[in-house]
């Protein structure tokens, strides 16, 4: 599933070619894409309005209308592209929205599990996440309090939108490895150096992997608004490198599954 990295890339692509254009109307080809309002309700909602900004909220591409807000959730396999309406469609596209300028702007979805949304207010969707820890008024102080009063395990509590948003498997793995924290930890167990080292490491993955366009695994269910696969996969550490040597110690990187969740570690450098 696209995480904070690969949504924000795919964001800040969309930005640069849809800001200030208008959607005229859409056309939905799998009614349950549509979570919110019905396909009917969005199709005549949709029209006339005009995107000020494309940006992200947890692993939301959010499209912030002159009247309320589009909300796409890629979950596992969506991608949205802006290409020219008379471009053949793909056999998986699930929504097309017309624009003003003869472009449409295409939601494909393999599997089916990607959510569109088009709400009057923003927080109607976003108001469970946990704030954004790549935001620049997140301070250590503020994860300190946020880890207040949480016992579970890290890997666990690093997946759980409500604490941070954005972060999922392949980031949180990356995460505990650079803290060199053990993904079966107990939040409560830390010190405070391990919290200040947990903070670190969560700011600096995410930084990279934006950078890097994010992490197009072999699945190529990720490619960006261009359609180009990310480069943090060339990066990682531990994720999905079960057996291999870790780059640190050279110690074989184990894997085990934690809250039916695929977890990769070092047992030397995360003991």
């Amino acid at each position: 599933m696209p995480e904070l990295p690969e949504v924000e890339t795919v964001a800040r692509g969309l930005h640069k070619h849809l800001a200030g254009a208008k959607f005229i109307t859409a056309a939905v080809y799998w009614p349950r894409t549509v979570a919110r309002p019905a396909p009917d309700e969005l199709r005549a909602r949709i029209a006339g309005r005009e995107v000020k900004s494309v940006g992200r909220r947890g692993k939301y591409v959010v499209f912030d209308l002159d009247r309320g807000y589009l909300l796409v959730h890629l979950k596992m396999s969506g991608r949205l592209a802006v290409v020219p309406a008379g471009q053949p469609p793909d056999p998986h596209t699930r929504a097309t929205f017309d624009l003003d300028d003869g472009r449409q702007l295409r939601f494909r979805d393999t599997r089916r599990f990607g959510r569109v949304y088009l709400v009057d207010e923003l927080e109607e969707i976003t108001a469970p996440l946990g704030p954004e820890p790549l935001a620049d008024d997140f301070s250590p102080d503020d994860f300190v309090r946020l880890l207040a009063g949480r016992a579970g395990r890290l890997k666990s509590l690093l997946l759980n939108q409500e604490f941070l948003a954005g972060l999922g498997n392949i980031y949180a793995d990356e995460v505990l490895f650079a803290a060199h924290l053990h993904p079966l930890r107990r939040a409560d167990s830390l010190t405070g150096a391990e919290q200040t080292r947990l903070y670190e490491a969560i700011r600096s993955v995410l930084q990279r992997a934006v950078a890097s366009g994010g992490t197009t695994l072999p699945d190529r269910n990720y490619l960006d608004a261009e359609g180009r696969e990310g480069a943090y996969q060339n990066e990682v550490a531990v994720y999905g490198r079960k057996g291999k040597p870790c780059r640190e110690c050279g110690t074989p990187i184990e894997r085990l599954v934690i809250g039916g969740r695929s977890t990769h570690f070092c047992p030397r450098c995360q003991q």
